[in-house]
């Protein structure tokens, strides 16, 4: 029962270095129907990750630039049951 609980209570989230399960959250990114690298939920508050899209040079935390080839990862948009919960903005991207 209590290794049951901490696998509840151990879920994964956004590591300090700007991460979730290995996969930086930076650079190049591709929207996918199924099998993603990470399932996306987009909130306007409590985000867990601020998402500044870009065009070019995407080296921060939080700095996406959207491609349809050769990403660094694949991310799906969900509704309920996100991995991350992120917050689009024009300015501060990273963890909140």
């Amino acid at each position: 029962m209590l290794a049951t609980l901490a696998l509840i209570t151990a879920a994964p989230g956004i590591a300090e270095d700007c991460s979730f399960n290995g996969i930086a959250l930076q650079g190049p990114v591709a929207i996918v129907e199924s099998f993603p690298d990470i399932r996306v939920q987009v909130v306007t508050s409590f985000p867990d990750l601020k998402v500044k899209t870009v065009a070019a040079l995407p080296d921060e935390c939080g700095t996406w630039e959207f491609v349809d080839s050769f990403p660094d990862f694949t991310i799906q948009f969900v509704t309920s049951f996100p991995d991350i919960r992120i917050e689009y903005v024009t300015s501060f991207p990273g963890m909140p």
